[in-house]
């Protein structure tokens, strides 16, 4: 696996200002993310333990997850969480031209609307890759582009459920944006971790928000 930053380096919002890396808070409030899905039992279990400690969060799904598996979607709206665009089939932006990249934007927003959501239009880069001009075109057509300050690493088949809670924990600033997936693949260490991040911080007082 290539290598990547688990805290986004101070440089990079700097370089980026018109993508989202954090928020400015006085207040303990962390915005946890997961990407990837809706996934089959998967998002029900992070809904489940989500719900355990009246947590919010931002799920950027996948567009053809979103037409797969419409009630666990659903769900995901009923039980108060925001919601944001990942594309409809998790495309590398850095390979993907511009116009075919938008598209696939487009056709996962349709299905969001579908279910009449009401926070603003969020999207995330599926692998963080995406071009200038992609970026552009999106915020011009009214896309906050959220990327993260805290990736968990939950994906990464090459650590342990303490590195991955490590990664977290260590790293946690006020206004942090952490990123998790509710995916098959992130799941083994996903259903050790979560739970211990949720009650960590919870009992240091901090707020889970959604991104609004």
């Amino acid at each position: 696996m290539k290598p990547y930053f688990v805290k986004t380096p101070s440089l990079v919002p700097i370089l980026y200002q018109d993508q989202i890396w954090s928020f400015s808070s006085k207040h303990k409030n962390i915005y946890l993310t997961f990407d990837d899905g809706p996934t089959p039992q998967i998002s029900d279990w992070v809904l489940d333990t989500l719900q355990q400690y009246n947590a919010s969060a931002t799920f950027f799904c996948i567009g053809k997850n979103i037409e797969a598996h419409p009630t666990i979607f659903k769900r995901i709206i009923d039980d108060g969480h925001a919601i944001g665009n990942h594309t409809y089939n998790h495309l590398n932006g850095w390979k993907t031209s511009k116009e075919d990249y938008f598209d696939s934007v487009l056709k996962t927003e349709k299905l969001i609307e579908k279910h009449q959501i009401t926070n603003r239009k969020l999207f995330r880069p599926p692998y963080g890759k995406i071009k200038k001009s992609q970026s552009k075109l999106l915020i011009k057509n009214k896309y906050a582009v959220v990327m993260w300050s805290i990736l968990s690493a939950d994906f990464d088949m090459n650590i342990d459920a303490d590195k991955c809670l490590e990664n977290v924990i260590k790293n946690v600033e006020k206004g942090s944006v952490i990123v998790f997936h509710d995916s098959v693949k992130a799941f083994e260490k996903l259903q050790i971790v979560l739970p211990k991040v949720l009650r960590h911080f919870n009992k240091k007082g901090y707020t889970f928000n959604r991104i609004e």
